[in-house]
């Protein structure tokens, strides 16, 4: 997770300093060196079964989409390719630079640029099949499903629009703090309605046939006496098992709610800008400080906590057969035991930092890295 602060008018001329303690990736103010990694004695393995490349990403930060064994990526300067079983397909130029991608539902194609514009190519040709607005850059992927392009804006605006014409459906806004995390945070389509987290600390689910909030919930409540002290945004898209749906919130908290209703199941103290994934007994997250820890799915209670991680820039965890998985500023994917959070397994991929979450493949996982890399890595 990569962001940095918006904040409006002369506040921000005052604030310098105290945004770069916010900030992770800040450039100044002193260092705190990164975990160095020891040795492990591992009980499985990443095996790497394809690799392929894209392109740089740039200041951006890009998730590849998978619909079966097809892969679809984009890169700053404008590059979206198909690869099927690590085999590239297509490969086109958009024209422009692009910030945010990918979405695909295996027919569409659909990536936005930081000016805005959202391009939509079809997925058997990478042909160009339409082009539509937003109000403000595209930083996140866009997601495909019940018949819509689902893109979120800078400014925190959910848009809807049409796969077949780029027609737009619908759009969902809501007021937002003075202060907020500029990151590349996500929706999540959940069958008739799209998880959204907010800055503020707020989860939304949005209805997709008319773009209006089906429910509204809380994850974290802004406190401090200053606008930076209550920066409490949700920086990572929330994740959904059955009817729970969790998220996490920077300098806030974790919560699980019923995914019908959004009454709370539970909800604990814990910082988290790279976010939570979720299986049948735990939920992961990883914590401002690179700390990886593993929660009761039922009632929030520490399992245990991976420390030896620490501040090296983790993503989001993904959940992987009763393992996890985390992946860090130098392109190392981590596998941790899901009973007990020892290390299972490690494996590099290009030396860059890997800045989107892991995803899911038949197997095991893809990553992409800061240099345009796409690893497939097999679990064993």
């Amino acid at each position: 997770m990569r962001f940095s602060l918006l904040v409006a008018g002369a506040f921000a001329l005052g604030a310098c300093s105290s945004v770069e303690k916010l900030n992770p990736f800040a450039s100044s103010g002193p260092k705190v060196k990164p975990a160095e990694l020891a040795a492990i004695q591992a009980s499985a393995e990443l095996k790497g079964l394809w690799q392929a490349g894209v392109g740089s990403a740039g200041e951006f930060t890009f998730s590849p989409a998978v619909v079966g064994e097809s892969v679809y990526a984009a890169a700053r300067d404008g590059s979206v390719a198909r690869f099927d079983a690590g085999r590239q397909v297509w490969r086109i130029a958009a024209g422009q630079a692009i910030s945010g991608g990918v979405g695909s539902d295996g027919k569409l194609v659909v990536v936005g640029t930081p000016k805005g514009e959202v391009l939509a190519f079809e997925a058997a040709t990478g042909r160009e099949a339409w082009k539509a607005r937003v109000s403000s850059e595209v930083l996140a992927a866009p997601a495909v499903a019940e018949g819509l392009a689902i893109v979120r804006s800078g400014d925190s605006r959910i848009f809807g629009f049409d796969v077949v014409d780029g027609k737009r459906r619908w759009v969902y806004q809501r007021s937002t703090p003075p202060l907020s995390l500029r990151s590349n945070v996500g929706v999540l389509p959940a069958g008739k309605f799209t998880l959204a987290g907010f800055p503020g600390g707020k989860l939304v689910a949005i209805a997709n046939n008319n773009g209006a909030a089906v429910w509204e919930v809380t994850v974290a409540l802004p406190k401090g006496a200053t606008e930076l002290e209550r920066v409490a945004d949700i920086t990572s898209a929330p994740v959904v098992s059955g009817s729970t749906v969790c998220a996490a919130a920077f300098q806030g908290r974790v919560a699980c709610f019923d995914s019908n209703t959004g009454n709370t199941l539970w909800s604990r103290e814990m910082s988290s800008s790279a976010g939570v994934d979720i299986d049948d007994r735990r939920v992961y997250v990883v914590d401002d400080k690179g700390g990886v820890h593993a929660l009761d799915r039922n009632s929030g209670a520490s399992v245990w906590k991976q420390d030896k991680l620490a501040l090296r820039g983790l993503t989001r965890p993904l959940a992987l057969d009763g393992r996890v998985a985390v992946a860090d500023y130098q392109g190392v994917v981590h596998l941790l035991r899901g009973d007990d959070g020892a290390f299972a397994a490690r494996a590099s991929t290009d030396g860059s930092a890997v800045r989107a979450a892991p995803v899911r493949f038949a197997g095991g996982l893809l990553v992409q890295t800061a240099n345009g890399g796409l690893h497939v890595l097999e679990v064993r």
